[in-house]
């Protein structure tokens, strides 16, 4: 299988729809690494374990996915010698704790589920580490009953604590330090415990200064009468961080003993995860499991395409028993794509373990190999034509095909001159045929349809039409050959029926009609004289609308000989036949008598210059004689 088909056929997006189904990250990664399988005993196992599990699903049973986090990245610390934190190492005891559930869950279902039953005999429990985790840690953090030692330093580090804010408070309430106080508050900086004293008064204050405010005005001081406390606090909170970090490495060794077994049981509840997610799509989309082969017989009873919802018509399909190439003809938009998709898919989804909905009867071939040439394949990289890149797709498939592939071709040969394409087309066929491929294709082309009648290891195929509705009904009729039905929707359509007589003669016999047309009805070119003239005389001033730009414009220079006409438009003058141009008013309509055109097709800041000119501007005589210097320039 490639990439290639998987995308043509959107078994990825099939695959992301039942992978929504999985209750833990465990599932979903081994989901990302499933692909179809060529081998039968495999498929088999397969389409076994999602037929188990449906009957649990169905039998009101509920696996307890409970705790199955993602605990890779926290395996994978272990391994590396990282010693867990708190959160990490309850996060394994959950998940240990949720195998021994599905674990008790699963070993009661050996009626239902024989096959996943006994992959609950392969898992571990591990209720020690369990219980031992669970006693050492509560809350995300090491408890005190973990150890005797830690229960006693933390006591002295309670007391301790109790006796530095005592000091401190006693420091609060004293009148003598009222001033230099900024906040009457305790603070812990650093870890230690300080009082914010204004800036200004730090040197009237016995102790040192842990930190200062960003803007500088209080600076958080540890009173020398809490000092020494302090100092044997830190020391007390080093001794506890010690010991917890020995109770963290016990429990992550204890978890490490057993990394092997607990790597089994995560593998295991992956894919119990991962077999249960395709029973609960296969409960909602009412799939079943069908019959397998390896012989390249596909039949399909009422089956339906899984990524089409709403009313789908069931598609009714064989190939493999009685004859090992079906070509498939009928209008455009009338199906014959989708029975290809659907073809395709659905032995892809069988071949990954997938129920397909269907009923039953239904039989699926495994196969080796599969390639689709659905759709315009055309590369604007290499500007390959439409017809290319379907030969170089085609060419490509005969060079990989062996006896054991399923080929999907739509509108083989076409996209070229049609008897090329369809000697191709058949050619082609013949040759993957002899290769000993099952193939399906769909085709316009009547000599692919007569080739397929008369080779007695193929068959025609059509897509259903209602003739009187002009609408596909999307039925698959085997063994008819059907057609583009160009001359029922032409009649339909009130084309002349002598033109369709003529038709249908050139497609039975191709004598073609090679009459010359009578001398009376040709139509010789005009002379000079014969030309009929527009009478709208065009005048300097008249607003015209240009049929080319769809705009308008407005008359600078009445037509010369040749009856075009200068129109002053965006701010130039364009010459245009008196034929594109529509009179919207004429100038009298638009300018009072006596109104000086020539300002039509003069801009604002040269009528200005001129009139500036005109009363004398001196301003305006610099500007000239500057731009003539700049042109001499």
């Amino acid at each position: 299988m490639n990439e290639s088909t998987f995308e043509k056929l959107q078994y990825n997006e099939l695959k992301e729809i039942i992978k929504s189904y999985c209750a833990s990250g465990l599932g979903k990664q081994l989901f990302d690494k499933l692909i179809p399988s060529s081998d039968l005993k495999v498929v088999k196992h397969r389409l076994t374990e999602t037929s188990e599990a449906r009957a649990i699903l169905d039998a009101g049973g509920n696996v307890p996915f409970m705790g199955m986090s993602n605990i890779e990245h926290t395996i994978d610390k272990l391994e590396k010698g990282i010693i867990l934190a708190p959160s990490e190492l309850l996060s394994i005891s959950d998940f240990l704790r949720g195998c021994r559930r599905i674990k008790v869950f699963m070993s009661g279902k050996e009626f239902f589920a024989p096959t996943l039953s006994s992959y609950a005999n392969s898992m571990t429990e591990f209720i020690a580490v369990e219980e031992e985790i669970n006693f050492s840690i509560k809350n995300n953090q090491v408890d005190s009953d973990a150890s005797k030692e830690l229960k006693r330093v933390r006591h002295h580090i309670q007391t301790t604590e109790q006796k530095v804010k005592e000091r401190l408070n006693k420091f609060l309430n004293s009148s003598t330090n009222k001033n230099y106080i900024q906040e009457f508050i305790i603070s812990i900086k650093n870890d230690r415990y300080t009082i914010p004293i204004k800036s200004s008064y730090k040197n009237q204050v016995q102790g040192t200064i842990i930190e200062i405010s960003s803007k500088g005005s209080t600076v958080f001081m540890e009173p020398s009468i809490a000092g020494k406390l302090s100092d044997e606090l830190a020391t007390l909170k080093s001794e506890e961080a010690m010991l917890e970090y020995q109770i963290l490495a016990t429990l992550t060794g204890l978890v490490t003993e057993n990394l092997q077994d607990i790597n089994i049981n995560i593998e295991l509840i992956s894919q119990y995860d991962l077999i249960f997610a395709k029973a609960k799509y296969s409960k909602n989309v009412d799939g079943m499991e069908p019959n397998i082969n390896d012989n390249g017989n596909i039949k399909l009873i009422n089956c339906k395409h899984p990524l089409l919802s709403g009313h789908v018509i069931p598609l009714q399909f064989q190939i493999g028993s009685s004859y090992r190439s079906l070509i498939i003809t009928g209008p455009n938009a009338g199906g014959k794509t989708i029975v290809l998709k659907t073809i395709g898919l659905v032995t892809l989804a069988t071949m990954s373990g997938f129920h397909i909905t269907a009923s039953k009867g239904t039989e699926i071939a495994v196969f080796e190999r599969m390639f689709v040439d659905i759709g315009d394949n055309q590369s604007l990289e290499n500007a390959l034509s439409t017809f290319s890149s379907h030969m170089k797709n085609l060419s490509e498939i005969l060079r990989s095909v062996n006896n054991n592939t399923l080929l999907l071709f739509d509108e083989i040969g076409s996209g070229t001159e049609p008897n090329e394409g369809a000697a191709l087309a058949i050619s082609l066929l013949e040759e993957f045929y002899l290769k000993g491929c099952i193939t399906v294709a769909t085709t316009h082309y009547g000599e692919i349809k007569r080739f397929s009648e008369m080779h007695s290891d193929f068959m025609n195929a059509a897509m259903q039409f209602n003739q009187e509705t002009l609408e596909p009904l999307f039925k698959l009729l085997i063994g008819q050959s059907g057609d583009s039905n160009a001359l029922w929707i032409s009649r339909k359509m009130n084309v002349p029926e002598n033109v369709l007589k003529r038709a249908e003669d050139y497609m039975e016999n191709k004598e073609y009609r090679l009459e010359r047309l009578n001398e009376s009805k040709i139509l010789r070119p005009k002379t000079a004289v014969d030309k009929v003239k527009n009478n709208i005389d065009y005048q300097k001033g008249d607003r015209v609308k240009l049929l080319d730009h769809d705009d308008f414009g407005i008359v600078y220079k009445e037509k010369d000989n040749y009856y075009n006409v200068t129109v002053y438009y965006q701010n130039q003058f364009i010459e245009v036949n008196e034929k594109r141009l529509v009179l919207e008013l004429k100038a009298e309509e638009l300018y009072p008598k006596g109104y000086d055109l020539d300002t039509l097709f003069i801009d604002y800041n040269t009528r200005k210059l001129n009139h500036d000119i005109e009363r004398g501007s001196k301003k305006a005589l610099r500007k000239i004689q500057q731009e003539i210097r700049n042109n001499n320039n």
